[in-house]
């Protein structure tokens, strides 16, 4: 059993954003599930741990739609649309079925050659930048999966400045009425490309999602595809920047780990994305839970109601239990089994593009920039805010 006590996080403030990592170790030693104050001042139950917390990512007693919420958390849905973030099975299954139709993992593969086009021209434009210095999150991290997830929807002309400020501010913005605000100016934008897109239908995803069927003839609502298009925009996007930098900035702080992947790029840069996932994850908590009935996790049962459940990923991908020195990279170790994507029927759809980008952005940064290091120490970099997404605001480098 877990005590009652709240542990507040949010009075942890920079510390705990920086490295949640030894907070969550130490709620771990004392038991799976926590109540704590989340840094948005909301109460939620925290799990933490690798098998009860990939366990209650695939329990369907907590729910992903909001209608199950309790009225007294004080939290509020931001994005908009119906997603399959926010869908139980089987509304969350007939939502899958119709986009995977679309998003195959042959589309994605067909991307490569235009992803490395894409990196090719970020990183000319950042070494001709003044003094061989950038700032690497403006300079690949951000432009490169925004640039592929907009050419994706076919939405080449995306104003990505616009778009940045509502994204970051949406996930991340401590103040409830600011991610509001910016998920409104989200939507608006969204809905006049939908509308557009239904005039006007390309060789796209988006089209394709506008005007795909199933055998039945079921095909997207209006309220489906706006939540379609936020959550490939938003989600597509957050979690590559966020899985580039946290990378690069492991391996440039672990120099004998960048060294090694030098030395043989063909063998192991594989397997060092997936140790980037594991080690620092974009993703620290998944999108919330709610209970529809008491459940059971780990011995303690947390209430009904709607109570707020979120599964501390980042924790479990550090779970000695699962993996040894969990907080040692190590881009040989076996990192396989990690939950940087979730678990369960809510499993990241983009998972392969987003291991497609990492793959060929962070090889070729480090082909075309033999010296690359970092130009900030490492205690100094700001992180974003909040318990959702993980990754530096900016990430100084030079060469």
């Amino acid at each position: 059993m877990t005590s009652d006590a709240i542990v507040d996080l949010a009075a942890l403030g920079e510390d705990f954003t920086r490295d949640p990592y030894p907070v969550y170790a130490e709620l771990r030693e004392r038991g799976p599930v926590h109540r704590i104050r989340m840094p948005e001042g909301s109460d939620a139950y925290l799990v933490v741990g690798y098998e009860v917390g990939r366990a209650a990512l695939a329990d369907p007693r907590l729910s992903k739609e909001w209608r199950n919420a309790s009225t007294g958390l004080g939290v509020k849905q931001v994005a908009s649309g119906t997603t399959m973030l926010s869908s139980d099975a089987p509304a969350h299954t007939r939502l899958r079925k119709l986009v995977n139709r679309e998003f195959t993992p042959r589309r994605v593969e067909r991307m490569a050659p235009r992803v490395q086009e894409m990196t090719d021209a970020l990183l000319d434009t950042m070494l001709k930048g003044p003094g061989r210095r950038a700032d690497l999150v403006q300079a690949l991290s951000f432009p490169l999966p925004i640039t592929v997830i907009g050419e994706l929807l076919g939405v080449p002309s995306l104003d990505q400045d616009s778009f940045r400020e509502w994204s970051n501010v949406s996930v991340s913005a401590p103040a409830l009425a600011d991610r509001m605000a910016a998920a409104r100016s989200m939507s608006e934008y969204l809905t006049a490309l939908l509308a557009a897109k239904r005039e006007n239908p390309g060789g796209d995803l988006m089209s394709a999602l506008i005007h795909t069927c199933d055998e039945d003839g079921d095909r997207l609502s209006g309220p489906e595809l706006l939540g379609m298009a936020w959550l490939l925009l938003v989600a597509g996007h957050e979690t590559t920047v966020n899985l580039i930098s946290n990378g690069v900035l492991a391996l440039l702080s672990h120099p004998e780990q960048l060294a090694a992947l030098r030395a043989d790029f063909d063998g192991l840069i594989d397997n060092a994305v997936e140790e980037m996932l594991r080690y620092d994850g974009p993703v620290e908590t998944p999108t919330y839970r709610f209970t529809t009935e008491p459940v059971d996790i780990g011995g303690t049962v947390v209430p009904g109601g709607g109570q707020l459940v979120l599964v501390a990923m980042a924790d479990a991908n550090r779970d000695p239990a699962r993996y040894p020195e969990p907080s040692r990279f190590d881009i040989r170790r076996d990192a396989r089994g990690h939950v940087a994507f979730g678990h369960g029927i809510h499993y990241c759809l983009g998972a392969p593009l987003a291991r497609l980008e990492a793959r060929i952005a962070i090889r070729s940064l480090l082909d075309r920039c033999p010296d690359l290091a970092l130009d900030i120490h490492p205690a100094a970099v700001t992180w974003r805010s909040g318990m959702l997404v993980r990754g530096p605001e900016s990430l100084p480098v030079r060469w």
